[in-house]
């Protein structure tokens, strides 16, 4: 996408039809009926531009990274560190340094628990991660805990899914070495003050990592004005290809960091005595890497800048609205999650119907949704229910889909009635 292309489409208002003609999977069909693609928390779907570049670079340009000296590799190499300059502009980090390319939010995690946690946090020191946490940020803690001996504790929410920042306060003490919180929950939609959090968690003396995975592909992220110290997200929920991710850490901090694998590219040189590790960001990716998932995270990147995070953001918003608006109207159906600051994510339960069967039933109607614990099995149990079904919003979707899924669940209702 050029730069003039790029100016023309953030200065057009926001067009969902003319956005929705980029996605090649939307025109197909779901059991003979038009697909209305409501499960964009597990994975967004990829707009034309990016596929166009994930098949340029498979077809006239793959080649290994780093290492080569002719022409493929060199510009294989380029394209690839192309993506660190987009990805660091895009949540305005302050260094390419800062960038770590890893294959997705949990990666990252895991990253900064072994090169950060295992070097920093011992017995007795506690970490301190949310009620509302995905698997992802609470099981690599609590392996860490495990190992050393540290303290596991969470912030608990209220009943509509905001997390309580006077417990959180009471929490935080001279112990808390960490605090690992998304920034928008998975399960809930819930939108958390991150940037208040941070702060809190800084007078304290602890670090901070916040799992962005489902707030990057819906708002402008600014990780200097949030004042994160660590910061992970995916590119599959973001209009790009799985495999890839971006892990953000200060400079700092990755510097006293220790690797998180061993092998090529992450070293300067190795002999049987001793090995000295490369700079960062190199030094945490060992091996090669997942080239053709990051080039077509660039290629993403590109394509929601074209548009307009602003413009994303605000349309999904108003989706979300009416969405909210259509589901009041229905008889036993109860939204699990009702914080008032919100991403556009709808779980609910029906009445006297398992989650299961309301995804497959609105599978028969072409309506893909997530069913299930959405890997946030202690969400489900705060929230009294063994699972919900969950409708998460894409700019992308249109106020028709919204209605479509609500027909879909009068259609389970009238079949379980």
């Amino acid at each position: 996408m050029t730069t003039t292309t790029t100016r023309k489409l953030q200065d057009a208002p926001f067009d969902v039809a003319r956005v929705r003609a980029d996605f090649p999977i939307l025109k197909r069909e779901v059991n003979g009926k038009p697909l209305v693609y409501l499960d964009n928390g597990a994975s967004s779907q990829m707009p034309q531009p990016v596929i166009d570049r994930l098949n340029r670079y498979h077809t006239s340009e793959h080649s290994n990274v780093h290492r080569g000296v002719h022409t493929l590799s060199e510009a294989a190499s380029a394209e690839y560190e192309a993506v660190r300059g987009k990805a660091q502009r895009f949540i305005n980090a302050k260094d390419e340094r800062e960038i770590v390319f890893v294959r997705g939010a949990t990666e990252g995690v895991n990253l900064v628990m072994h090169g950060y946690g295992r070097l920093f946090i011992k017995e007795g020191d506690e970490i301190l991660v949310s009620a509302m946490e995905h698997h992802a940020n609470i099981v690599p803690w609590q392996m860490l805990c495990q190992e050393k001996g540290c303290v596991l504790k969470v912030i608990p929410m209220n009943d509509a899914g905001e997390l309580l920042l006077d417990e959180y306060q009471k929490l935080l003490g001279p112990k808390t070495k960490l605090v690992a919180v998304t920034h928008v929950s998975n399960a809930l939609g819930t939108v958390n003050p991150v940037k208040e959090m941070v702060a809190m968690a800084h007078e304290a003396g602890a670090v901070v990592l916040v799992d962005g995975a489902q707030a990057v592909p819906h708002m402008k992220v600014d990780v200097q004005d949030l004042d994160a110290d660590f910061y992970v997200f995916s590119g599959h929920k973001m209009c790009g290809p799985t495999g890839s991710g971006i892990l953000y850490g200060k400079a700092a901090l990755l510097v006293k960091m220790q690797p998180f694998m061993g092998g090529g590219d992450m070293i300067l040189s190795v002999s049987f005595e001793k090995t000295t590790y490369n700079e960062i960001p190199f030094k945490f990716e060992a091996g090669t890497p997942a080239i053709a998932p990051m080039i077509g995270l660039g290629a993403a990147i590109d394509y929601l800048e074209g548009i307009g995070m602003d413009k994303i953001g605000a349309y999904e918003h108003q989706l979300l609205a009416y969405a909210t608006e259509r589901f009041a109207e229905l008889e036993g159906v109860r939204i699990v999650g009702t914080a008032k600051d919100k991403a556009a994510v709808i779980s609910f339960v029906i009445e006297g119907v398992h989650p299961h069967d309301v995804g497959t039933i609105l599978d028969s109607e072409g309506v893909a949704v997530r069913a299930g614990h959405h890997c946030a099995q202690p969400v489900m149990i705060r929230m009294g229910v063994p699972a919900t079904t969950r409708a998460s919003l894409a700019f992308y979707n249109t106020p028709e889909e919204v209605d479509a899924l609500i027909e879909g669940i009068k259609t389970v209702q009238r079949i379980f009635g």
